[in-house]
């Protein structure tokens, strides 16, 4: 069993992972199917041999070809495990959206979720408080809410 990757249009992975998944349910031999974000134009599939890849890719629009050599865990290791980055952002802090409709804009945290890598967010200089939810990725802090552990070791 190996790893192999079948070539794709860039943008219509989703279509050829849906047609790879139904093909894969009627032929067998396929175990798993990946499309990495971050990897356009490409598709992983763990399957017994190149030749069931081969077979169920075959006659899917948007396909362009599949790898012979199957690809090896190390290579894509990076691109599949989540490896969460420590991040100094707290409830109460203020930060600037650096991405996105709001990008510039100041606002507070209100909720944060790890997990899911995604904050909400009150815009500062909104006349209404409406909660946006974005990525970890799409804010900067810019300042911090004093924290009880300080305000009690300076004392």
């Amino acid at each position: 069993m190996g790893l192999y990757v079948v070539r794709t249009a860039i943008g219509r992975e989703e279509q050829v992972m849906d047609f790879l998944a139904s093909n894969a349910k009627k032929a067998g031999g396929i175990h798993s199917l990946l499309f990495p974000h971050g990897m356009t134009g490409y598709i992983l599939v763990e399957a017994i041999s190149a030749d069931v890849v081969k077979q169920v890719s075959y006659g899917i629009p948007y396909v362009r070809g599949v790898l012979r050599t199957p690809t090896k865990y190390e290579e894509i290791e990076h691109l599949i495990e989540f490896k969460p980055e420590k991040m100094d952002i707290h409830k109460g802090d203020i930060v600037s959206v650096i991405s996105g409709p709001f990008k510039g804009e100041k606002a507070k945290v209100t909720r944060l979720d790890f997990q899911k890598a995604k904050v909400v967010l009150e815009l500062l200089e909104a006349a209404v408080p409406i909660p946006i939810t974005i990525g970890l990725d799409s804010v900067k802090v810019i300042g911090k809410k004093e924290r009880k552990e300080k305000k009690e070791k300076k004392e």
